[in-house]
């Protein structure tokens, strides 16, 4: 079952915070209080714990469980790299696609690995988006599209959902929505990317810089038209699908998470529901998370995109819900907590 959100203005979202739904106290209380009993030290399992008491809440059951897990990777081009900011032609998304789709990427295997659905969405790559250093990269009507194509992709009936992407280019994307959101200097967000050397680097802060300070009076989603891409407003929509159904969802790195700085900037509530995989290698994600107060669950030196690093970061949450589900109690255990 898919979900549509059937929304037709930034201003619709917007308002839809207030009416979605929140953690379940009572499930994450019974949780937290499952895991006091469990036969070991208090707090023993660490961040584990912490993670079945997150799935908890938003299962609205003492005994969450991850039995479908699905996992989107949305591929888009993108204008702004008719500045030079990316050593590879737009070529490669679609190779990269086709890489996917024969299952011959890093996320095929991770996805294999930790029990994940894979489904790659390309959106229009024949079509990039208009360059941001001239132009508002979407109109209002292009965003709200393709954030709605994101949405109509989610399974309504997921217990997780692990978010990815690919798009040459979209590193400049993230280093300009995480600029405009939480201002700093253009370059606190410039990384390597693809592999920019320094000067690269240096030209692709200087576009950012521009870009923002042409695009300065577009505020929250309005932000994600003017700097973002399809892949980025897709993402964003398929966010706010999960929640609608009460779906955790498992960030990747810096793109992902940059691409969700539009809807925290809206409101921070939107993104109670998600989860950091992974800590990306590209300087501006730990930034990033700092600022939303989310701690990533892994640390891993990765900077690949795809969804690499959620989709690793599913096998721990796995993890944290086998121990939670399947430990006995001190009294079914027969022993003394005293």
């Amino acid at each position: 079952m898919t979900i549509s959100l059937n929304l037709e203005s930034f201003e619709q979202i917007s308002a839809l915070a207030a009416k979605l739904p929140t953690i379940d106290k009572d499930a994450a209380d019974a949780a937290r209080a499952r895991q006091s009993e469990l036969t070991k030290p208090p707090g023993a399992l660490g961040r584990l714990e912490e993670l079945a008491i997150f799935m908890a809440g938003w299962q609205c059951t003492e005994r969450p469980k991850i039995e479908t897990a699905q996992a989107l990777v949305f591929a888009g081009n993108h204008g702004v790299c008719a500045q030079g900011v990316n050593p590879f032609p737009q070529e490669v998304t679609a190779q990269m696609v086709l890489n996917f789709q024969s299952g011959g990427a890093a996320i095929n295997q991770l996805c294999a690995m930790s029990g994940a659905e894979l489904s790659v969405i390309a959106l229009d790559l024949d079509r990039p988006t208009a360059d941001f250093t001239e132009r508002a990269a979407m109109t209002e009507l292009e965003c709200l599209d393709a954030m709605q194509r994101g949405a109509k992709a989610v399974d309504a009936n997921a217990d997780v959902l692990v978010l990815g992407e690919m798009g040459i280019g979209n590193s400049t994307v993230a280093a300009a929505l995480s600029h405009a959101a939480f201002k700093g200097q253009a370059i606190d967000w410039v990384g390597a990317g693809t592999g920019t050397s320094s000067e690269g680097m240096a030209h692709k802060a200087a576009v950012v810089a521009r870009s923002v300070e042409m695009h300065q009076d577009a505020q929250g989603l309005a932000q994600l038209a003017a700097l973002g891409g399809r892949e980025q407003a897709a993402l964003c929509g398929a966010i706010l699908a999960a929640r609608m159904a009460r779906i955790p969802v498992l960030l990747d790195g810096f793109i992902c998470t940059a691409a969700a700085a539009p809807l925290f900037t809206s409101n921070p509530a939107f993104l109670d529901h998600c989860l950091i995989g992974h800590s990306s290698r590209e300087p501006g994600h730990r930034k990033l998370c700092e600022v939303m107060g989310k701690e990533p669950i892994l640390f891993l030196d990765m900077a690949l995109g795809e969804g690499s690093g959620a989709a690793l970061a599913l096998s721990i949450l796995r993890g944290a819900l086998a121990c939670h589900n399947g430990m006995a109690t001190f009294a079914e255990a027969g022993v003394n907590d005293s």
